[in-house]
């Protein structure tokens, strides 16, 4: 007879970052439909506030040990806190970008910060996630709110209507893909489950060692369910061939939300495929001595991945769209450190790489797409190359600013893009993946090009004046000063970084 667990047994406390931001959520969501109108500015200030607590909760829960929560299907440990920190400061950059955008597009409804919220949540299940089915029920908490989103500028067609069928477009286009993707993480984790008769990560790992001496074809479906989560959760980081959906969204949603997506959906999906990867499946070796049977097929997957998104963002004149290929070529440096982590000893430092590579990349990422939102206008337009030209002396604060993001993205010192990309290339050389690492450096060069011909544009051009950036408001300047801050400080002070990142482990270290 099935037993209903107590409430000292479900150990709720360990999810509890997740769980206060969810409720606050559906607090905030019910609050909104009783303000009147002169009161609605207090809907973003609450979402905030949610965001901060949660916050809080999560560093008075940062923890190298594993503690198991929901009958084993959540974990917290340091890895959880790593990546529930990235997805907060990301959601809460995104909630200040969007409070003055919403008014001047017409598009200001409480429930975007509800959505935007709902989908931070999903990122934190996803990273705390120790069982398939929680994974999956994350990753929809996670992608069912973008994809609204993504078409949030539909409400706004009338008044700026190209801006707005294109918003639609978008989301349309995110949500049939997605669906897709969930269908691939459904397949595979039946398939999974069917070879080994279970869906708990750690109990997937203590299956593989009979399946594999048995053999037959519990080895294949395993080998399936394993490649079907990678369609599944490549498509939510933006990992060739699953990125058809990047440059057309990311173009197309409000920027904010572009923003907002560009980190949250990568550290959502990175987190799974890691805790999947190096806990459940990194025992997968079909021949003794070599590294997991996935590994090969995860560094093609990178080297692809670079090598397009690189190579393809060199001719983009709009920089949304340059941003979105260039979030293609980051998932394939953090997707060499998903395959160095098939090597044995390599899995927690190839996870500590990938988180400390996501957190530069919010920084970096998130104060780029400040600036692009500071000089583009109401009606979506202005975030052409062109437009970037002569900022340096019309803002001249934005556009040093700039300047900094761009070299975090190309990982030049001292940014804290240079420390990313040093544990994630360190990571890579350890586990003999030297070709791979090659094929990232080469990648670096040619994405070197693209990110300095926005600082070209803006202070070695001066055939034009420059914009006046007037979506530069309070709230949008705070997010590109603080980004520029941290940015420059991980970079500099690096242990503040390594002290917290030293603590994921994900295996027990030979």
């Amino acid at each position: 007879m099935f037993e209903i667990p107590g409430f000292l047994e479900l150990n709720i406390g360990v999810a509890l970052p997740a769980i206060t931001l969810a409720f606050g959520t559906m607090f905030i969501l019910l609050l909104d439909i009783f303000l009147p109108e002169e009161r609605k500015h207090w809907t973003p200030i609450l979402a905030l506030s949610g965001i901060s607590a949660s916050f809080i909760m999560t560093l008075f829960t940062y923890s190298p040990e594993q503690t198991e929560a929901f009958g084993g299907m959540f974990i917290g440990d340091a890895f959880t806190g790593f990546a529930n920190i990235t997805v907060l400061i990301t959601a809460f950059f995104s909630i200040l970008l969007s409070t003055d955008y919403l008014k001047r597009t017409n598009i200001a409804h409480g429930e975007y910060y509800s959505l935007i919220l709902l989908s931070t949540a999903g990122v934190m299940f996803m990273a705390g996630s120790n069982d398939l089915v929680m994974v999956f029920i994350g990753l929809e908490l996670l992608s069912i709110p973008l994809y609204v989103l993504a078409a949030f500028r539909g409400i706004d067609r009338e008044v700026h209507p190209e801006q707005g069928y294109r918003s639609e477009e978008s989301g349309m286009k995110y949500f049939i893909l997605g669906a897709f993707s969930s269908a691939f993480f459904v397949y595979g984790a039946a398939m999974i489950y069917g070879a080994t008769g279970t869906t708990s990560i750690p109990a997937i790992a203590e299956a593989l060692p009979t399946l594999i001496a048995t053999g037959g074809t519990g080895v294949f479906l395993m080998l399936l369910g394993v490649a079907m989560i990678l369609v599944a959760l490549g498509f939510k980081v933006a990992a060739v061939p699953f990125h058809m959906w990047t440059p057309d969204v990311y173009e197309g949603a409000p920027t904010p939300v572009t923003a907002f997506m560009s980190v949250a959906a990568k550290v959502g999906g990175f987190a799974s495929l890691l805790r999947i990867m190096v806990v459940a499946v990194s025992g997968f070796v079909i021949v003794d001595g070599d590294p997991a049977t996935w590994q090969l097929a995860v560094s093609i997957i990178a080297a692809v991945t670079l090598i397009l998104g690189n190579i393809v963002a060199v001719s983009q004149s709009n920089i949304k769209r340059m941003l979105a290929y260039s979030s293609i070529a980051h998932a394939g440096y953090i997707l060499m450190a998903v395959a160095a982590s098939a090597t044995a000893g390599v899995g927690n430092s190839a996870a500590q790489g990938a988180m400390v590579y996501m957190l530069s990349y919010l920084f970096a990422n998130i104060g780029a797409f400040a600036v692009v939102l500071a000089v583009e206008k109401d009606d979506g337009s202005g975030v052409d190359m062109e437009n970037m030209v002569g900022l340096g002396k019309s803002r001249p604060w934005l556009a040093a600013a700039m300047a900094i993001f761009m070299l975090s993205l190309t990982g030049i010192p001292p940014t804290a893009g240079f420390l990313g990309k040093w544990l994630v290339f360190a990571a890579t050389v350890d586990a003999g993946l030297i070709w791979l690492a090659v094929i990232g450096v080469l990648t670096s060069v040619v994405g070197a090009y693209y990110y300095v011909r926005v600082i070209v544009n803006m202070y070695l051009r001066d055939d034009r004046e420059g914009d006046e950036a007037a979506g530069a408001t309070a709230p949008v300047n705070w997010t590109v000063y603080a980004s520029m801050t941290a940015t420059l400080v991980i970079g500099i002070f690096v242990p503040l970084v390594l002290n917290l990142s030293n603590l994921i482990s994900l295996t027990p270290t030979p």
